[in-house]
C-alpha cells in the first residue's frame, strides 16, 4: 500500500512562504537542501509525517502560473473558529467559514486562505471524513 508523503509547490520568495505556513499551520524546516539553481524545503509540524515541500528555482522572477488543474492542500483542526480568529489576527486574511450540508446533517466547515505565492489552502474543522 502506497503512502502519501508530500506535496510540491513551487515558490518565488522562499522566506516568505516558510514564514507562512509556520505562522498559519506550525510548520517548520525538516530538512532543506541547496543545489547550484533551486532550493528543496521540506516543512512538516508535530501533528504527522506528511510534509509540504517548497521549490524555489533561483532567479525565478515571474509569479507561477498555477493553471486550471491545481485545487488546493487541506488541514484538519480542532477549533476552526479559534483557528479563523488567530489567522486573522495573524494578518493572513482567511475566506469566511462556509458549512456544507448533506441528508440533513453537517458534512463539512471550513475556510480557505493562500499562501504568498496564490497557493488556496482548505482549513477544515475535523469531522466525520476529515480527521
Amino acid at each position: 500500500m502506497a503512502k502519501a508523503i508530500h506535496v510540491m509547490v513551487r515558490v518565488k520568495d522562499l522566506d516568505a512562504a516558510m514564514n507562512f505556513y509556520d505562522r498559519a499551520f506550525g510548520m517548520k524546516v525538516a530538512e532543506r537542501f541547496d543545489f547550484d539553481s533551486f532550493t528543496l524545503v521540506y516543512l512538516r509540524n508535530p501533528e504527522n509525517d506528511f510534509e509540504i515541500e517548497l521549490t524555489w528555482n533561483k532567479g525565478q522572477a515571474e509569479p507561477y502560473s498555477h493553471g486550471s488543474g491545481y485545487g488546493h492542500v487541506a488541514f484538519a483542526v480542532d477549533d476552526l473558529d479559534g483557528e479563523h480568529a488567530r489567522l486573522t489576527k495573524a494578518g493572513l486574511t482567511p475566506n469566511p467559514i462556509k458549512e456544507f450540508n448533506r441528508h440533513g446533517g453537517l458534512m463539512a466547515r471550513f475556510f480557505f486562505l493562500q499562501d504568498p505565492d496564490g497557493y488556496k489552502i482548505e482549513v477544515l474543522q475535523r469531522h466525520g471524513r476529515y480527521q
